[in-house]
């Protein structure tokens, strides 16, 4: 490990007056699970790391006028297992039970993972079907952004230098809202998937009133599926239809060959289980 030197602030103010300090030297940390990996293999090298584990406001989860307040120091254990988010948001718990593994998932911490911006983690595509927002603070004051505008590319943010995500804000999902999240995983449970896919939709009178697809590792950071979003709404969802509309995705994809399958490979199994998702979310 390269040597740092610790800084352990017991306020926000004080976390973001030392990344500030410290510039391109600093390195938040919460729970580490990427930071430590990218330290230990030399991709990155900070002289500063600032831990977050002590500022209590971060660890805090709450529901305010109906809005799911998650600190960004929660871990992604706490939100699996929390009732209240099992009944409410059930697809917001699914996405973050299936990160990893429970070792993995009592550390992480839901701001550190977002801003790691790794496109085939768990939950982004859930968080784009529910239409969430981070809150993000830096020392020139607080800012909100929609969940679709946290990610620009491989592992990069629309963060500012020296800002971090002090809160994940998740609206409360209309009471009628079917959903569901699958991923297709070649190895073992813990791996990163081939594809994943979350989908969400209100029927109402037969029709789609609303619907969101999200996908995730389909590209270089989640993937919404509007064309096929627009197929569905307003529309009864038969089998015919649902058919159509996932025929729209591969072309929204860019996937990279891996050994867990080829670029045309991901692209037919987006296609296929972006089917299979809105089927089982309608089923349910």
């Amino acid at each position: 490990m390269i040597p740092f030197e610790l800084h352990t602030p017991g306020t926000l103010p004080d976390a973001l007056q030392l990344l500030n300090q410290y510039g391109d030297e600093a390195r938040p940390m919460s729970g580490g699970t990427a930071l430590v990996l990218l330290m230990q293999q030399r991709l990155v090298r900070p002289g500063h790391v600032i831990s977050l584990t002590g500022i209590p406001e971060l660890n805090q989860m709450k529901t305010s006028n109906g809005t799911l307040e998650i600190g960004g120091t929660v871990q992604h254990r706490r939100v699996e297992t929390d009732a209240d988010v099992k009944q409410r948001w059930p697809l917001l718990a699914e996405a973050y039970r299936r990160v990893a593994t429970v070792r993995i998932r009592n550390v992480a911490t839901v701001g550190g993972g977002l801003a790691h911006a790794d496109p085939s983690m768990d939950p982004p595509a859930a968080l784009i079907v529910l239409n969430a927002r981070v809150r993000v603070a830096g020392t020139s004051g607080t800012r909100e952004i929609p969940i679709e505008e946290l990610w620009r590319d491989y592992y990069e943010t629309s963060l500012a230098p020296g800002e971090l995500i002090t809160q994940l804000l998740v609206p409360a999902p209309a009471a009628n809202l079917k959903s569901a999240y699958i991923k297709f995983l070649p190895r073992t449970a813990d791996d990163y998937p081939t594809i994943a896919v979350a989908a969400g939709v209100v029927v109402e009178n037969g029709r789609c009133s609303d619907v969101r697809i999200a996908l995730n590792a389909a590209g270089p950071t989640a993937i919404r599926a509007r064309a096929a979003e627009d197929i569905l709404r307003g529309q009864e969802p038969t089998p015919e239809l649902l058919r159509a509309a996932a025929a729209t995705v591969p072309a929204i994809t860019d996937p990279t060959s891996d050994h867990r399958g080829s670029a045309q490979y991901k692209r037919r199994m987006a296609e296929v289980f972006v089917r299979r998702t809105l089927e089982q979310a309608l089923a349910s």
